[in-house]
């Protein structure tokens, strides 16, 4: 029996796609624009863990998440508030993960679903299917065959290496993953994931691309290109999704970055310089470490600008006035 080679077809939309992605990511690392924005950086991963678990129904908001994320008290359902953390701990894991390796792939989901689910770390031992309310829309492959499924799909990504190209592997990879649902619970999130991962091993600008973030906006069109594929037999129709789905976020990054460096002032530059990230800080504070007197041009050249441009947040933002407001640079 030879080796196991997915079933899909190279179109012209899709070399058309990857080369529009592979131009706007060089736009974007020939600058090192991420690298030089930290907070930029952080919102983005915070934006895909909370699109991530928001597309498997969890019901955090983004504040929360970012609350949960820098360690403040939130008030919420104790599971989701631990997929939370879960997640971001799978996720400042991308760097470290060889996407090649099932065992990483195992030891992730460990981390992705501890003290969530029952099954966490192990494959799946049960049917699956997946489910459009009471419908079953997909029967997954037999727990028996899963294992001999993944080692297939893994022995594939690693023979594929130099010879097909990573936007179309992590694709490939994302869609089989889904059909072969190797996991009793957090299949979405772990495809979603070793996609980013697979990408940064590519690029390393990915780490903080919010792609997750695309997908959600997008729920219904992913799921449906999912389902056209199993009917198909190949993943065709999913490959061309991702692949526009990374298209449009870079976009989108590109706008972002652009706008902070046409936007922030060198006033602003210079206060997010003596701040430190997720420290709440006092007016006064920040105002003695800039050497400043007047609270007026405090308020106007510094505090106003940087919170309209999301580098900074109020932790009183319902009572701007407030002697115990404080500013937390983001």
């Amino acid at each position: 029996m030879g080796k196991y080679e997915p079933p899909y077809t190279i179109s012209n939309k899709m070399l058309e796609l990857v080369s529009s992605i592979s131009e706007k990511v060089g736009k974007i690392s020939s600058h090192r624009e991420l690298e030089a924005r930290p907070h930029l950086r952080k919102n983005n991963r915070i934006r895909s863990i909370h699109s991530s678990l928001k597309i498997e129904a969890n019901s955090l908001s983004l504040a929360e998440v970012r609350d949960v994320i820098n360690g403040h008290l939130v008030l919420g359902d104790q599971k989701e508030i631990q997929e939370v953390k879960n997640a971001y701990a799978a996720y400042e894991k991308i760097s470290e993960i060889n996407p090649k390796s099932m065992s990483d792939l195992i030891k992730i989901h460990g981390i992705m679903t501890y003290r969530t689910v029952e099954e966490s770390g192990v494959f799946r031992k049960g049917e699956e299917g997946v489910f459009s309310g009471d419908q079953c829309i997909f029967v997954a492959p037999a727990p028996n065959m899963v294992n001999e499924l993944m080692k297939d799909l893994f022995s594939w990504v690693k023979s594929s290496e130099g010879t097909i190209h990573p936007l179309i592997v992590s694709a490939v990879f994302h869609y089989e993953f889904v059909f072969i649902h190797p996991f009793a619970d957090g299949n979405g999130r772990m495809a979603r994931l070793w996609h980013t991962v697979m990408l940064y091993r590519w690029r390393n600008v990915f780490e903080y691309i919010p792609l997750e973030s695309q997908i959600e906006r997008f729920q219904a069109e992913y799921y449906d290109a999912i389902a056209k594929c199993h009917v198909n037999g190949n993943s065709d129709v999913f490959i061309e999704f991702m692949l526009s789905m990374i298209d449009q976020v870079l976009d989108e990054v590109i706008i972002q970055v652009n706008k902070t460096n046409e936007s922030m002032s060198e006033y602003v530059k210079r206060m997010l310089e003596v701040m430190e990230y997720d420290v709440p800080y006092t007016a006064n504070a920040i105002m003695e470490a800039l050497h400043l007197k007047s609270k007026e041009t405090f308020r106007k050249n510094y505090i106003k600008p940087a919170i309209e441009l999301g580098l900074i947040k109020m932790t009183l933002p319902e009572k701007p006035n407030s002697k115990n407001q404080r500013y937390v640079k983001q």
